[in-house]
């Protein structure tokens, strides 16, 4: 894992939430993209290297839809940006830590996509994500 890639928040309202959190950081939100894999919408706002990445469900079966039936809206995960997401999951996966999904996603922001298992890191939530090369 090289960096912190983003932090995910799940919203309720996107529309929303981008004017909220481009009052607290004083700047417009450089990225919106609807993502049909997890059925949501992302909305990015740069902050220094890392990124904050809003995330609204487009429908009741989504994973964020389903969080939010439990949740508050907050913090939802945190990214990490990796140079080879299938071997990263394999390594992982060696140590005993289970992935959502057995393949890589498409994501947001051109991202392939795994999310890790949040039973197996202590209650967090953690996203590897890899730059697709074009």
């Amino acid at each position: 894992m090289r960096k912190i890639d983003h932090i995910g928040i799940a919203v309720d309202d996107i529309e929303a939430s981008n004017k909220l959190f481009a009052k607290i950081f004083g700047k417009e939100n450089f990225k919106s993209e609807s993502v049909e894999s997890e059925s949501v919408i992302t909305s990015f706002f740069q902050v220094g290297e890392s990124k904050i990445e809003l995330v609204s469900a487009t429908n009741e079966n989504s994973s964020i839809a389903k969080y939010l039936t439990k949740n508050r809206e907050g913090m939802h995960h945190i990214a990490f940006d990796v140079v080879d997401i299938k071997a990263e999951m394999a390594r992982l996966q060696s140590e005993g830590i289970r992935t959502l999904n057995d393949q890589p996603k498409q994501g947001a922001d051109n991202k392939l996509i795994c999310f890790l298992h949040p039973k197996d890191t202590n209650g967090v939530l953690i996203e590897l994500c890899q730059e697709i090369e074009m």
